[in-house]
């Protein structure tokens, strides 16, 4: 993953209900040069084929108090 690439950060700890919309809004504003951090209270398993349909490339990593941060980008 690149790391020269402006950070964006999307906690869905703090969304109200299923967070799927907002991820995806999230994704569609991600320029080419941008990349989104996902911060959940789980794995977001169900999201790593969307991720991969729409062309993007991720890595997640499982944070102390059980909190996951994938990082997404363009692939």
């Amino acid at each position: 993953m690149a790391t020269e690439s402006t950070e964006r950060t999307l906690d869905v700890r703090e969304i109200d209900g299923p967070p799927f919309d907002d991820i995806v809004a999230a994704l569609e504003d991600l320029e080419s040069d941008q990349r989104l951090r996902l911060i959940a209270p789980f794995e977001p398993k169900p999201l790593y084929e969307e991720l991969a349909d729409r062309g993007f490339a991720y890595e997640s990593e499982h944070r102390d108090g059980g909190v996951w941060h994938v990082f997404i980008e363009h692939a």
